[in-house]
């Protein structure tokens, strides 16, 4: 899988639980980038990206995502 595709298919997942139809994604992005992004709404969103791409993240690979690059990093590893 590509990048591009991965960020095809994640900008969905943000759009839809972040509400914000508009949202465009980068790596640099992080939770102080994103109106609403709080802990409750991360667990979501790591759910919702976990179902997406049919993955598990560990508990260890969530601790190292900084930003929504690492993010991306990790499901290339996985898909």
């Amino acid at each position: 899988m590509e990048r591009a595709t991965v960020i095809e298919q994640l900008t969905p997942v943000f759009r839809k639980i972040f509400n914000a139809p508009e949202l465009v994604i980068t790596d640099e992005m992080t939770a102080n980038d994103v109106e609403g992004w709080d802990s409750l709404s991360h667990m979501l969103l790591i759910a919702d990206v976990e179902a997406a791409f049919s993955i598990k993240f560990k508990l260890k690979e969530l601790n190292k995502m900084r930003n929504v690059g690492d993010m991306i990093d990790v499901i290339l590893t996985k898909a």
